[in-house]
């Protein structure tokens, strides 16, 4: 055989690889199953009685905290992490058989923890005593879910008064009994016209007056229910349903909504869905899974598949562009503003080999880079950011704009981790809590 012949065979064969490594990576991204690992345990069948309902200090009743932030009202947390944290319980019954990936974070108030969970054929809710760990009331309904990335919640519950309110993947949006799991309406949002995207409905519902709002995709891209009832109240806009929470923020002191949907970031009037003023913003795949950020009259926002970020002046009749760049492109890891300043993962959420960055809002700067804790997700509590990389491992970080600081670091928080470890940490009233499938673990922080 001639030698340029075995060069282009050569050349061939480096491509056919490639071709099939990057083609693996792809189909890993959009069916990836993400088959249970390590210890799974049976669901509790004798439960605590019921204990009754409490408030704490430093509750976390809905997706990134009370005012969406990401941001803990916890108070004296342990910084030095040489020795470890103590780990108070750990359950690994939340998604039964196989194949049930479920990725919701929980939702604390009080002495009750709701999480989501899943089986082969239902949706499962969870309401775990947030002290010692114990079952005090579980919820189910069938409901039939794609497997790819899981058939289970990516949605977080939200708590509010006495009522839990919770997402499935294919569009079941249900309202229990915050006491005793009760379940009190259910509705579809496919009943609407509502259209489940490729990786399911996602957005965590959004409870603001007497609302209960979601995205629904299709004719039905957003939703509001009435909260008590569950009656329709209105829908508003078409097209393809993002994966981020809806948002309230303060508009020339009116209350308004904010919609990180399939194609861009809409603006609406939460009393009867009106649509204000709408930004572009289309994705490869159409996922904006990002929670904006706001800052009186500025609203941050980032996606990965090199759409980048920028940042808005707003008001409720329109917007402004102050910056946009490339320097942030995060894929469904949400920054967090702490004095002036975004930090947070960015690049592709699969592989632990993002970048941890630094940069101004006020102008976009990139202050700092790092690669040193991998690709994961961020929580904010006591002056420090608690970084989750996607094998399992914490980083506490103090937030500094003149360079990347890390406090300190505990390998393997979570146990048995052979997929992405997604959940975003959580902490309320001095205990973190961390999410991944089957497994919820509890440490003592502070």
């Amino acid at each position: 055989m001639k030698r340029y012949v075995r060069i282009i065979l050569a050349v061939v064969a480096i491509m056919l690889i490639v071709g099939i490594y990057y083609g693996y990576q792809i189909f890993k991204v959009i069916q990836g199953k993400e088959p249970l690992s390590g210890k799974q345990d049976v669901i509790p069948t004798k439960k605590v009685s019921i204990p009754p309902l409490t408030k704490g200090t430093a509750d976390w009743p809905n997706w990134r905290g009370e005012n969406f932030e990401g941001k803990s009202a916890t108070r004296g947390i342990k910084n030095d992490w040489s020795g470890g944290l103590e780990k108070q319980w750990q359950v690994n019954y939340l998604c039964q058989d196989k194949s049930t990936a479920s990725w919701a974070s929980p939702a604390v108030q009080g002495n009750r923890l709701v999480i989501p969970g899943r089986d082969e054929k239902n949706d499962l809710v969870f309401c775990i005593h947030a002290e010692s760990g114990e079952l005090i009331w579980t919820g189910s309904y069938e409901a039939e879910a794609s497997t790819s990335h899981g058939p289970g919640s990516r949605a977080t519950p939200f708590i509010n008064e006495d009522r839990v309110y919770t997402f499935g993947r294919s569009g079941d949006l249900v309202c229990w009994q915050l006491e005793d799991g009760k379940l009190l309406w259910r509705k579809n949002v496919k009943n609407e016209g509502g259209e489940e995207p490729t990786w399911g409905l996602s957005t965590t519902p959004l409870v603001f007056d007497n609302k209960v709002i979601v995205q629904g995709g299709g004719d039905a891209l957003v939703i509001a229910y009435d909260k008590v009832t569950g009656d329709l109240l209105w829908k508003s806009m078409e097209g393809r349903a993002g994966y981020a929470a809806a948002i309230t923020m303060k508009m020339e002191n009116e209350v308004k909504l904010l919609v990180y949907h399939g194609k861009g970031l809409a603006c609406l009037d939460p009393s009867d869905g009106k649509v204000l003023w709408n930004v572009p913003w289309p994705t490869e795949y159409g996922v904006n899974a990002t929670t904006p950020i706001v800052y009186n009259d500025v609203i941050f926002h980032t996606s990965g598949y090199k759409m980048g970020c920028q940042a808005l002046k707003v008001n409720s009749k329109g917007y402004s562009l102050l910056w946009k760049n490339n320097v942030m492109e995060a894929q469904h890891s949400d920054p967090i503003l702490v004095d002036g300043f975004i930090y947070g993962y960015s690049g592709e959420s699969y592989r632990n080999s993002g970048q941890f960055k630094c940069i101004e809002l006020a102008t976009g700067k990139e202050m700092w880079s790092t690669k040193n804790i991998g690709q994961g997700t961020t929580t904010f509590v006591d002056g420090y950011l608690i970084c989750q990389d996607i094998k399992g491992n914490l980083f506490l970080v103090a937030p500094d704009p003149s360079g990347f600081r890390k406090v300190g670091e505990i390998k393997h928080a979570i146990e048995d981790v052979k997929n992405p470890a997604w959940v975003v940490p959580v902490v309320a009233n001095g205990k973190l809590y961390l999410r991944y499938l089957q497994q919820l673990v509890c440490y003592k922080l502070d």
